[in-house]
């Protein structure tokens, strides 16, 4: 598909290899007016395709990499592309005749279960996007809930999370937790983009989110056409799907509701079970009547907090409750480290800390909130005995773990008692001889990263 889309092609105005100072006419350097096509005289086009907006959407597409796709061009491949193309790909946006390739189908698996449907766009139209985002994040965003937090500048889950904390902190002891049903795949397009044009009036950019929402699926070789929703995947997504959820949270403010949004994930905290029952009775109709979003009654509760999760954290159920983890945070971040363990099988073992330290890190970084620290302590007890595991299978025979055993400490009795015990490796990874044989500073040593000491040092230092 690259031929037939290279008319609809670009680059990052400054990407390696392109010089500004020696930019064809075309680039830069031709005004609105001169363009092939009438375009429309509103300037939010032109602050589209201004040089330092698309250089800074092109560094921010090439730092996130990304898969192809619909048409296969790789971000490597962007820079070639867009020095070919550029010159007709901006007089095409800015006279508003731009038209977005398909998007490629991707399903990824949900953190609870199933799948969720990706679509992503092709590297050319992921720039566009980018650069479309940088122009009307500082039009919508100021504007936007206090309480909302989901891909916002400067706020983060977190965020979410120490608000929610509040909340119940105050006596809101009991939960609204409402579940939007596959809320991107069903987002009206009509009501989205009234909504954008409340502070759009540019018609080509108008016109070209519109062509964005309605660009088709491409799967299995066919492409299909779509009549509702954003698909995630896109760099424009999150910010619609804040447009438009925006009036869920003026509704609550004018009720005054404390709530937390963080893109669909929603819950609303008030005094008693009775209040919780008559704004998930109402809030449902108003989502159903007034936005077109389907409330998944099932997933939907009005429980106490400590009963349900929110961004991976819960509460506790004391007087002033403490920030812990969900089960599922747990359990999901064990079978990625089973998953890295898999793959390290046979490897040296420092290899497979190497491994295992960006996703620690990262994970210990995310949770770094908790007040309750126990699960963290437990969580690096089992890592250390999978670790302990791995190593035990990597000795194999009796002789090979007396050996080993030996030279990591233990008196010669004791090294030949534990190499032929005849135990399986999961319980001999959790036996006082391997505790003692590979204690807590060795692995340390192998630049294993500890979830728990992470976690500590970063809520410190915040």
């Amino acid at each position: 598909m690259k031929t037939a889309m290279g008319a609809n092609a670009a680059t990052h105005p400054e990407g390696p290899g392109w010089n500004p100072a020696s930019q064809p006419v075309g680039v830069e350097t031709v005004p609105a007016s001169s363009s092939w096509t009438k375009a429309e005289p509103a300037p939010l086009m032109e602050a589209v395709v201004e040089k330092a907006n698309m250089a800074r959407a092109y560094r921010r597409v090439v730092t996130n990499k990304g898969a192809p796709g619909a048409d296969g061009m790789t971000v490597d491949q962007l820079t070639d592309h867009l020095k070919q193309h550029w010159p007709t790909l901006r007089e095409r946006l800015l006279a508003g005749e731009y038209h977005p390739s398909p998007i490629r189908a991707a399903k990824i698996p949900k953190p609870k279960g199933g799948t969720r449907q990706l679509g992503i766009p092709t590297v050319t139209d992921r720039l566009i996007q980018q650069a479309l985002l940088q122009v009307l994040t500082p039009t919508f965003d100021p504007s936007f809930s206090e309480s909302s937090y989901g891909y916002r500048p400067k706020r983060s889950a977190q965020q979410a999370v120490s608000a929610m904390k509040a909340h119940v902190s105050a006596g809101h002891r009991w939960v609204v937790d409402l579940d939007l049903e596959a809320f991107f795949d069903r987002v009206n397009h009509d009501l989205l983009m009234a909504r954008v044009a409340r502070r759009v009036h540019d018609k080509r950019v108008l016109r070209l989110i519109r062509r964005y929402l309605e660009a088709g699926m491409f799967q299995h070789g066919l492409t299909t056409p779509r009549e509702q929703g954003t698909p995630q995947g896109g760099p424009l997504s999150p910010l619609l799907a804040n447009i438009l959820l925006d009036d869920v949270d003026k509704e609550l403010e004018r009720r005054g509701h404390r709530f937390c949004r963080y893109a669909d994930d929603m819950q609303i905290y008030v005094r008693s079970q009775r209040a919780g029952e008559r704004v998930m009775a109402s809030l449902s109709e108003y989502l159903e009547n007034s936005l077109r979003l389907m409330v998944n009654h099932a997933k939907s509760a009005v429980d106490r907090p400590w009963q349900r999760g929110y961004l991976g954290y819960t509460l506790t159920r004391h007087k002033l409750p403490r920030l812990t983890l969900t089960q599922a945070s747990l359990q999901r971040l064990m079978q990625r480290v089973r998953e890295i363990l898999k793959r390290g099988r046979g490897h040296n073992i420092r290899r497979v800390t190497e491994a295992l330290a960006p996703v620690l890190r990262g994970w210990a970084s995310y949770f770094s909130l908790v007040d309750v620290k126990r699960p963290l302590e437990a969580l690096d007890q089992w890592v250390r005995r999978r670790l302990r595991c791995v190593i035990w299978r990597q000795w194999k025979r009796p002789g090979t773990r007396r050996r080993k055993l030996l030279a990591l400490g233990l008196d010669e009795p004791r090294a030949w008692k534990s190499a032929g015990n005849g135990r399986g490796p999961w319980w001999n990874a959790g036996a006082s001889h391997m505790n003692q044989a590979l204690p807590r500073k060795w692995f340390e040593q192998q630049g294993l990263i500890s979830v728990l000491d992470t976690a500590r040092g970063l809520s410190r230092s915040s």
